[in-house]
């Protein structure tokens, strides 16, 4: 894929995720929805307008370059196989979740109760489930675009249901970097879609950190979970007081 092809591509991706339209661009760029089309589907994108479409959903031209670079022939997500693989094998899972933060394969078996072979076995078993591709030397070239999605109620997002947020939530959220917020409302169709979409640019400036962050020493990181959650939802008490 060319350069310009796979920009295209992870600006409409980013757009999709932000549940922007073609429309909606045009409307903010004073153009016809016709003309963004054609922009789109010729690839006829100048540095000006490229950056004015990148200003809609709050990122930089910079970034979107960085995220086509990171996201090159990168899965999105995962097919249930892999899920299943990953969850039934806890240190397969542990060693999938280091190499997507691009830990190096000595810091794994430094701080985790893996031997080397253990180590170099599951990266293996990673490389034939096409979530990485192992190169010499046991480096490694991750093939898991950093904001890839779970499949709706599959083997990991139930996982994560019964093992991961019960955990995560059980604390008092008082330590140092420790941040936790409940907020509800009622809200208009279009209010809610406006909070998605900045929802949705979190997660990404999240994903986009951590990869920068991946070329920084283990010593200077630390390992953090951002949850974000949001569903039609009233309180069961509440709920049985309605007429």
């Amino acid at each position: 894929m060319s350069q310009i092809a796979q920009i295209s591509t992870t600006l409409k991706k980013l757009l999709r995720q932000q549940n922007v339209t073609y429309k909606e661009i045009a409307q903010h760029l004073s153009m016809s929805e016709a003309n963004i089309k054609r922009i789109f589907s010729t690839r006829s994108f100048s540095l000006d307008r490229l950056e004015e479409i990148c200003n809609i959903i709050n990122i930089s031209l910079s970034d979107l370059f960085l995220i086509a670079e990171k996201q090159q022939d990168q899965l999105t997500q995962l097919t249930v196989e892999q899920e299943k693989e990953l969850v039934s094998d806890t240190k397969l899972f542990l060693v999938a979740v280091c190499v997507r933060d691009a830990w190096p394969f000595k810091e794994i078996i430094r701080h985790y109760q893996l031997t080397e072979h253990e180590c170099i076995r599951l990266l293996a078993k990673l490389d034939k489930l096409k979530m990485i591709q192992l190169l010499p030397n046991n480096e490694y070239k991750l093939l898991i675009a950093q904001d890839f999605r779970w499949i709706p109620d599959g083997p990991l997002e139930q996982y994560m249901a019964s093992e991961v947020i019960s955990q995560f939530m059980a604390s008092g959220f008082n330590d140092e970097h420790s941040f936790r917020f409940y907020l509800r409302g009622t809200y208009s169709p279009s209010s809610i879609e406006i909070i998605q979409r900045k929802l949705n640019q979190l997660t990404k400036e999240a994903a986009l950190l951590n990869q920068e962050d991946a070329k920084l020493s283990l010593d200077s990181r630390k390992h953090i979970g951002l949850l974000v959650a949001m569903r039609p939802w009233e309180l069961s008490r509440f709920a049985q007081l309605r007429k």
